[in-house]
């Protein structure tokens, strides 16, 4: 197996890590030391004979891209150029075409790994105050990003079936287990927008592995099914979910705990397409089910009754009232797939082939994750809770300290440090409870009509020049 930095040393590989992607000292338990990443990549690439675009340059100059504002290819080879010139190295070509390749080099198990390791390495050092009673929480939701419109993309991901040929684009579905204590991604699952056995529960079906026995599974009603709910009961995860619609509640019947709260037997349904008829045997007929009905009175609110489910059976030790709080956590899951997908910008990729928008998703996810670290760290060091500090306030807070800490002594370093996370401490979510606004916009989009036909199509019908 070859040096990952062929040429290069420990120090070289530390300096590029901390002057284009965030000083690993500034991580919550140091969850990715420079020299374990190194390792890593090692173990997932093999051999290689790159001189400059090596395994890890690639992959910090990746990094780079998806956590600057500036997603171009350009500008992250530009910041590697300057990183060579600062050290003494001979200079690389300002051309994208050798980093690009690279990109494509870079096997595709390397940042799901990547991704896994650091959120399980948050996990192992959460304090109690941040679990509930406790036990760790995972978000469960689905969404979808969209891609450059190329054969390739189209033939995998396909576009909208209710757009013409040459007018949508590519559309990838995605579903992401996150830890509600840190809002780090434990896991992901990408797949397309349609076809069989492409939806948001067929995808958390392959997720199940990564749910650890004794946590708590949090959704909407998208994923409340029978056989979901006995599927995790017997891994030793238990669920709090929203009821699904068309099963009907009847809070006379069942044993009853309190008000709006009672314990009803859940039958075995017929199996579904999906289920093979051995494991549709193993499934045991009844399950015991505990459900509650929330009343919403703030002013705004769509949803005035919910009816949520879960396996938590003991009202003793968790109440009516805890549980509903815990289900309204659930919106977090929404918040921290809006900072992939704005903050992060990941809701439109750029890559132009399936293999790439994959690993577009996945470093994002890793970039995603990295944050919440320095989130993490900054939380346990000035005593507050993760969710209380802003994401985007950190993300600013990380770039504004990135030059200074890659050129500081260790003592200069170590003062940088303090004060870059006691700014992320400071940069508070507003705490606005209940809080409700209009669904409109002001801003006026600009008036141009929806593409229809094809471009070339449209470029022909150009009246000429006179």
């Amino acid at each position: 197996m070859s040096d990952p930095i062929p040429g290069g040393t420990p120090a070289q590989f530390r300096s590029l890590f901390r002057s284009l992607v965030l000083d690993p000292d500034l991580l919550f338990k140091h969850i990715l030391s420079t020299e374990k990443l190194a390792r890593i990549v090692a173990e997932e690439v093999g051999k290689t004979c790159d001189r400059i675009f090596t395994p890890v340059v690639t992959l910090c100059t990746f990094l780079s891209q998806i956590l600057s504002d500036d997603h171009s290819c350009r500008a992250a080879v530009a910041r590697l150029l300057a990183w060579r010139c600062a050290e003494g190295l001979p200079p690389c070509s300002p051309d994208t075409g050798g980093y690009c390749k690279a990109r494509q080099r870079l096997p595709e198990t390397l940042l799901p790994r990547l991704v896994r390791d650091t959120a399980d390495g948050l996990q192992q050092d959460v304090p109690d105050a941040w679990r509930f009673h406790g036990r760790n929480v995972t978000l469960v939701d689905g969404s979808t990003v969209s891609m450059p419109d190329t054969p390739e993309n189209q033939a995998e991901y396909p576009q909208h079936a209710n757009q013409e040929p040459g007018c949508g684009f590519p559309i990838a579905r995605i579903v992401v287990l996150i830890a509600l204590s840190t809002g780090a991604v434990l896991d992901a699952a990408i797949g397309p927008r349609k076809g069989k056995l492409s939806g948001e529960s067929t995808l958390l079906r392959s997720l199940h592995g990564r749910l650890a026995c004794g946590g708590i599974l949090l959704s909407d009603r998208c994923f409340c099914s029978y056989f979901e709910v006995v599927m995790l009961a017997s891994q030793g995860v238990d669920v709090v979910m929203r009821q699904n619609k068309n099963r009907p509640v009847d809070f006379r019947s069942g044993h009853r705990l309190g008000h709006d709260d009672h314990l009803v037997v859940w039958h075995k349904p017929q199996r579904a397409n999906w289920m093979d008829q051995e494991t549709y045997d193993a499934i045991g007929a009844t399950v015991t089910i505990r459900e509650l009905r929330v009343r919403v009175v703030q002013r705004g609110f769509r949803t005035r009754v919910l009816i949520v489910m879960t396996t938590l059976l003991d009202a003793r030790e968790f109440s009516h009232d805890e549980l509903a709080s815990l289900y309204r956590a659930r919106w977090h899951a929404e918040l921290d797939i809006r900072s992939l997908k704005q903050t992060l910008k990941m809701d439109v990729l750029r890559c132009q082939t399936p293999a790439m928008v994959r690993k577009e998703i996945w470093g994002h996810l890793l970039v995603a994750n990295l944050v919440r670290g320095v989130i993490a760290e900054a939380a346990r060091r000035h005593g507050v809770l993760p969710r209380e500090l802003s994401f985007q306030g950190a993300r600013q807070t990380m770039e504004a300290f990135r030059g200074d800490l890659s050129h500081a002594d260790s003592a200069d370093a170590e003062v940088l440090r303090e004060v870059a996370l006691k700014a992320i401490a400071s940069h508070r979510v507003g705490n606005r409870p209940d809080r409700v606004e209009p669904r409109v916009r002001k801003r006026r989009p600009k008036n141009y009509p929806l593409m229809h036909k094809p471009r070339a199509i449209l470029r022909k019908r150009l009246p000429k020049a006179a």
